[in-house]
């Protein structure tokens, strides 16, 4: 909270200086009749109090299953776009699920035709950067002509906006840190350019069909919903804490540090780690944005600091109470030393503000949700739940 104007306020309202006085988007009755009480003149957005209508694709995965959580949660209608290649139809709780491939122009149609949504935030996707080159078609195929195949279809049923799901990725090795929407992107696997293609076509299609758009690149996204309802179950994973939570309770042998000779702190490489819960965050502010008619952006999501892989597995090892074993390895090719966004565009912009800034805080959440896929089953050692 800070200062009076928002002492009337609950968690999730919010509250941005405007041209005119305050403007309130999406916050409830109390707060409004509150705010008008203190005498606040309050300049109402577009979307004041109305309900989103809102399609997720890829919403029975990690991160779009957290967003359509979200989204409900402040009152908004959701549905669930997805093929459940990685998804689980348990992940989209009671939102509807359509289930369908991006690519599927005919399927995309007559979800958008009878859904009467407002947006589509758009997480569908490929995501493991080591497939992507063993199989760059595959990434094409799915990350960037199935974006241009969404952005057709939300061009012609008239959508209002678009949120993509983007990623750090596109940015390559750059050589300034912390790193800014505005550097140089020179993605160095097929992931990151496949991102980055459809990113193109977006602004393109976006200023030629007269819908907004938000692009969100996505730092290093770890944790689990502070309420425990969803979390992450994506198949084959190769997220550093979700590796380790998975080794800590049982599932995985070890784990490796690639490297221990990087020009960091501790010499291995240093990433910034953003909760899942904030991302959901950002991509509701950025909806409210683009529905309230200001401008389209483009945003880094992050915490503009980072923590190295050892202080990663360290806390994993304190959090879960296993000493789990840990071999050191030679460097991978590609590994940049350090990754960290410069996030303060996202905070300018939307008001965006983490809740979960910090690192004991998303492995507590990601090591409860591994023991609750696991059953819940006492590990013979004290854990926190």
């Amino acid at each position: 909270m800070v200062g009076r104007r928002q002492s009337f306020l609950t968690w999730g309202d919010i509250v941005r200086d405007g041209p005119t006085g305050l403007e309130l988007h999406y916050v409830g009755a109390a707060a409004k009749v509150a705010c008008l009480l203190s005498g606040w003149h309050i300049q109402a957005s577009p979307y004041w109090g109305s309900i989103m209508r809102v399609l997720v694709t890829g919403g029975a995965g990690y991160i779009g299953s957290h967003i359509l959580f979200k989204l409900a949660d402040a009152g908004h209608e959701v549905a669930a776009y997805d093929n459940l290649y990685s998804g689980h139809r348990w992940a989209v709780g009671d939102a509807p699920l359509h289930q369908g491939d991006i690519n599927d122009q005919a399927r995309l149609d007559e979800v958008l035709g009878k859904g009467g949504f407002d947006a589509v935030i758009h997480c569908a996707a490929h995501i493991w950067v080591g497939e992507s080159v063993r199989d760059p078609l595959k990434y094409y195929r799915n990350n960037t002509a199935g974006a241009f195949t969404l952005f057709d279809a939300c061009a012609r049923h008239k959508l209002k906006a678009v949120v993509f799901s983007s990623t750090a990725a596109v940015y390559g090795e750059p050589l300034k840190q912390p790193i800014d929407e505005d550097v140089q992107k020179a993605p160095i696997n097929p992931y990151g350019a496949s991102k980055l293609m459809a990113e193109q076509a977006l602004i393109e299609a976006a200023g030629a069909y007269g819908f907004a758009y938000g692009i969100l690149r996505y730092f290093n996204v770890a944790g689990a919903d502070p309420k425990g309802r969803v979390g992450e179950a994506t198949p084959e994973n190769s997220h550093l804490i979700k590796v380790a939570c998975e080794t800590a309770i049982g599932k995985r042998p070890g784990m490796r540090i690639n490297g221990t000779d990087y020009p960091t702190p501790d010499g291995t490489c240093v990433r910034d780690f953003v909760h899942i819960d904030d991302l959901a965050a950002a991509h509701l502010a950025a909806l409210e944005h683009l529905l309230a008619g200001k401008p389209s952006l483009i945003a880094n999501c992050g915490y503009g600091h980072g923590y190295s892989v050892k202080e990663v597995l360290d806390t994993v090892q304190r959090i879960s109470g296993v000493m789990f074993p840990i071999e050191i390895g030679a460097r991978r090719p590609g590994d940049p030393p350090s990754l960290v966004a410069d996030a303060s565009r996202i905070g300018e912009l939307l008001g965006w503000t983490p809740h979960h800034d910090d690192l004991d805080e998303i492995v507590q959440s990601a090591w409860n949700w591994e023991r609750k896929l696991a059953g819940g089953r006492d590990l013979g050692r004290p854990t926190s739940s």
